[in-house]
């Protein structure tokens, strides 16, 4: 089965658009083309492969179509630039899925390294690192940081290491809801706790480690890494950050370790999509090298 090239780009529109008005105005042609191509896509292929919600959303079948439009347009940039002396039309963009926070410690230096000698655009998509593997499913993205080890389909998976997690509080936080002893955590359930947001698990686990049952805590909610670390440090609640994150303050006093001994690990993965693609193959040689300087 072969799609028209148009037609592909047209589909990649309305996926990333959310809807074909708007990929309209980003192809410049009419909502009526977009859709008269959409359908000429459908009856090719005899499947529906958009549902028409807003925003669109790829059918399962729609996204191996998705995913196979990403693929031949990256191998089609990937042969211009090679064919030419001289850079081609636009920058190759590239959609990697990545935890908030490998995003805020260590991942933009590994995209920094890329970019020394490498013309490329990045399209990041902050997720979880238990879900960054769906957006490799749905074809959203070529490549992710994950904790998910068995490869998803059509991808290949090598491990990056460990990200090392510590309980940690500020002193006054400590002083205030805690007895003023660190190493006491008998009033732990009661303390208030700051998570990422209502999918964070990792503070819920180190309870559940600790006091024996689901938490009963208080939380706020702070949906970005730094300003999340930000509110440990100006004593909102106790939680789990990073070694990134976080021994330059315990050292400098400004933290204080809840649990010396009992440090959490999530085992993070690199999966990309298996094509040969030199700029996959460089992006992925300078992430597995930046992990490997940064994590356990």
């Amino acid at each position: 089965m072969r799609f028209h090239r148009d037609h592909l780009e047209t589909l990649l529109a309305a996926v990333d658009e959310g809807t074909f008005d708007a990929a309209a105005v980003r192809l410049n042609i009419t909502a009526s083309a977009v859709s008269q191509r959409i359908k000429a896509m459908e009856q090719a292929a005899g499947r529906v492969l958009l549902q028409r919600t807003t925003p669109i959303r790829p059918t399962a079948d729609g996204t191996v179509v998705v995913r196979h439009a990403r693929q031949a347009r990256l191998l089609e940039e990937e042969t211009a630039r090679a064919l030419s002396p001289a850079p081609v039309g636009a920058m190759p963009s590239i959609a990697l899925a990545v935890n908030a926070d490998s995003l805020s410690t260590w991942f933009l230096s590994a995209l920094a390294d890329v970019l020394q000698d490498t013309a490329v655009v990045f399209d990041l998509y902050r997720e979880d690192q238990e879900r960054t593997s769906d957006l490799l499913r749905s074809g959203t993205v070529m490549a992710a940081v994950t904790a998910e080890a068995a490869p998803v389909q059509g991808c290949s998976s090598v491990r990056l290491g460990t990200m090392r997690y510590h309980a940690v509080a500020s002193p006054e936080f400590v002083a205030r809801h805690l007895g003023g002893g660190a190493g006491d955590l008998t009033l732990i359930d009661q303390a208030p706790l700051v998570d990422f947001d209502r999918q964070d698990g990792l503070q819920q686990a180190f309870l559940r480690r600790t006091v024996g049952h689901d938490p009963r805590s208080p939380r706020h909610y702070v949906p970005t890494s730094e300003d999340f670390a930000r509110a440990v440090k100006a004593g909102f609640g106790w939680a789990m950050l990073p070694d990134q994150q976080c021994l330059d303050d315990v050292a400098a006093g400004r933290l204080v370790l809840l649990a010396p001994d009992r440090p959490a690990g999530v085992e993070l993965h690199w999966q990309r999509w298996k094509l040969e693609s030199a700029l996959l193959d460089r992006i992925s040689r300078a992430v597995r090298e930046q992990a490997g300087r940064e994590l356990l």
